[in-house]
Order: structure tokens, then sequence, then C-alpha cells
């Protein structure tokens, strides 16, 4: 029985390989619990055709994170939960969104790991920022992956010819950070770390 009158997102979709660049790819490696951070995945469009459509697939690495229907958290092997996934960050409302908009962008699918940011043209860069709040202390690896469309025709891909793709390694700590005020006011944490990330 059909369901609805609604268009199918990967509707017309072409098929054919899509290069594009990761330009890019940062999430910081040390996070405290309640602190919010955010995580930027962007993305260069470095064919000659426009992407159909950049989407974004966000997951957590492992059996509990592969088996969660919701990108940042990880199901739980209790059993007899009625919500088994249990979130390691939680997104703010409004995002993901892009960097160079107030608007929000990231559109849900079908997949709800997956972020629709819609069309990009050959030669256009975008960087993707999603909000998030740790809430779940331990070591985690978030994974990425982009493609160029919904439906699987439409493939991205790099000048290597892979599929765009990276983790970022995280501790979130539920230790208080060490804080500091600054010679203008300003609570900062002391010894704070760089973005790690490993792409392919």
């Amino acid at each position: 029985m059909a369901c609805g009158g609604g268009t199918r997102q990967d509707a017309n979709e072409p098929s054919g390989n899509f290069p594009v660049r990761i330009s890019t790819a940062q999430f910081p490696p040390r996070q405290m619990l309640a602190q919010s951070t955010d995580l930027r995945i962007g993305v260069e469009n470095s064919g000659k055709k426009a992407l159909p459509s950049l989407a974004v697939t966000i997951s957590i690495a492992g059996k509990e994170g592969e088996d969660s229907i919701l990108p940042f958290s990880a199901r739980s092997p209790q059993p007899g939960l009625a919500q088994p996934d249990r979130p390691v960050w939680i997104l703010e409302n409004g995002y993901p969104k892009l960097a160079d908009s107030s608007a929000p962008g990231g559109a849900a699918t079908s997949n709800e790991k997956t972020f629709d940011f819609g069309p990009l043209a050959p030669g256009d860069t975008t960087t993707a920022v999603w909000h998030v709040t740790p809430v779940a202390a331990g070591d985690y690896t978030l994974t990425y992956r982009v493609d160029a469309g919904l439906g699987g025709l439409a493939k991205a891909v790099t000048s290597s010819g892979n599929p765009p793709q990276g983790s970022f390694h995280v501790n979130i700590s539920d230790i208080p950070p060490r804080t500091r005020v600054n010679g203008k006011g300003q609570v900062v944490v002391i010894g704070q770390g760089s973005s790690s990330a490993k792409s392919k």
C-alpha cells in the first residue's frame, strides 16, 4: 500500500563519482561534561559538476554506536529499555547549520544519522557546524562520512578515489576543568587541547 504523496529525497539523483576535498575537520579531543563545543566539517566541491546533495553521516564507532539510530548516541546493551539509545552528546536546537549562515541547515533525512545540506556548486566550499554538549564521560570515537547524494547513486570521492570520511578520538572527562580569569575578566580553561582528527 502506498504511504503518502511526498517526493523522495533521492528522486532523480544522478549516478557517478563527484570529487570532493575535506577542507576542515575539527572536534576537541579533550572535553568536559556539560561544556558545549562545536563539531565542524568543511567540504570543497573539487569537481566540475554540482554535488546533488551534500550529505554528512555522523556516528559513534563500535557496535553500540553502529546499532544506535541517533548520530551522537550509543545503544545500551541492557534489555527491555523503552529507549535503548543513550546520548553521549546532545545536539543543540537549530543545529547543524552552515558556518556562514544564521539559519538552521542540515535537513533531517530518513536516516537520522545523515544530514542533508543541499547542492554544492563546483569550486564552492562550505562548513557544517554541530553545536553539542557532552553528557556521558568516557573515551569515544566519533566518525563522519560525506556523500554526494542520498540514494547511493551519486558517490563522493577524494582525489585518491576513496570515500571522504574520518574520525575523532575524544576523551570526555567528568572532572571539572581548571580555570583562570584572564586580563579581560573572562574565565578561560587552562591547558585546553586543540582539535584532533583523522581523515582519509
